[in-house]
């Protein structure tokens, strides 16, 4: 009879395999419809998100008994590539707007607009700005300034950590970094929905960003649950050669592995290929008339 750590892995397997499944199947659609490559490329990184962290979970499910510093280096894998899908969101909504920072191309019809920034950032901006290629460059360098703090900063753990320095106030020290960090990046996204969100309203951009945020959302708040579980004793270890922690870290790569599935269905709906369909559809239509 399997015991329920073979159950476990069997059932998180599966998970893994489906998450695959909907997210390989999701890529070649796009791959399939391979009409606007800017925008594209860009939602192609977004949807590997599921499937990275399945697979990243999965890792830390069969090595449950792995050290600190090996935990901590697959939480950055994650996190990293949670820096790069922000940024990779924003380059999203730029593009649906015909926006390029490198080119200088602003269109006359955007440009103008007022940005009403929210306190703390007005201690540092003005309260009102106009919108213009400045204001939509300083956007993107708030959004890729966590891409590069976040794997400098999990460099900087992870060797601390392997040398046997890291005391509690300097975990609290990149805790505090790594917040202001991705709140910065996370509301530059904000401000730039709100000045745009009639002309995004078409491509679906909240439903799009909560896939983002709601993959985040349950593995940050189910981590906290699970450390409460566990200060409260409800989550305990029942052998001398398993202590708790590593039970915390099996249940939160285990229900990582199960949300997953979830994200890459949903992924379907938010990042699906029939736009670009339609738009190859139509093109040929076009091509045809001209000749």
């Amino acid at each position: 009879m399997a015991n329920p750590a073979q159950i476990t892995l069997l059932g998180s397997t599966f998970c893994v395999m489906l998450t695959l499944h909907f997210s390989v199947q999701l890529l070649s659609e796009h791959l399939f419809c391979w009409n606007k490559p800017k925008e594209q490329k860009a939602i192609l990184v977004i949807i590997l998100m599921a499937p990275l962290y399945a697979i990243d979970s999965y890792v830390g499910l069969i090595d449950f008994q792995g050290s600190k510093a090996f935990f901590m280096f697959l939480d950055s894998v994650k996190e990293c590539y949670e820096a790069l899908v922000i940024a990779k969101f924003l380059a999203l909504l730029y593009s649906y707007l015909n926006i390029s920072i490198s080119k200088n191309i602003v269109p006359d019809g955007i440009k103008g607009r007022e940005i009403h920034h929210s306190f703390p950032m007005t201690l540092f901006v003005p309260r009102s700005v106009r919108l213009n290629h400045h204001t939509l460059k300083l956007l993107k360098y708030w959004t890729w300034q966590f891409v590069v703090i976040r794997p400098v900063c999990s460099i900087l753990m992870i060797s601390l950590q392997l040398i046997g320095v890291y005391p509690s106030w300097v975990s609290w020290t990149f805790t505090i970094i790594l917040n202001i960090s991705v709140s910065l990046a996370l509301y530059s996204l904000v401000i730039f929905y709100h000045v745009f969100d009639k002309e995004l309203a078409p491509h679906k951009p909240l439903a799009k960003f909560l896939c983002i945020k709601g993959i985040v959302f349950f593995c940050f708040w189910q981590g906290i649950v699970l450390d409460i579980l566990v200060a409260l004793k409800i989550i305990r270890s029942h052998h001398k050669w398993l202590d708790v922690e590593h039970i915390e870290e099996a249940l939160q790569n285990m229900l990582v592995c199960v949300e997953m599935v979830f994200f890459s269905i949903v992924q379907k709906y938010a990042y699906g290929a029939e736009p670009y369909r339609d738009d190859g559809i139509s093109t040929a239509k076009r091509d045809k008339k001209t000749e």
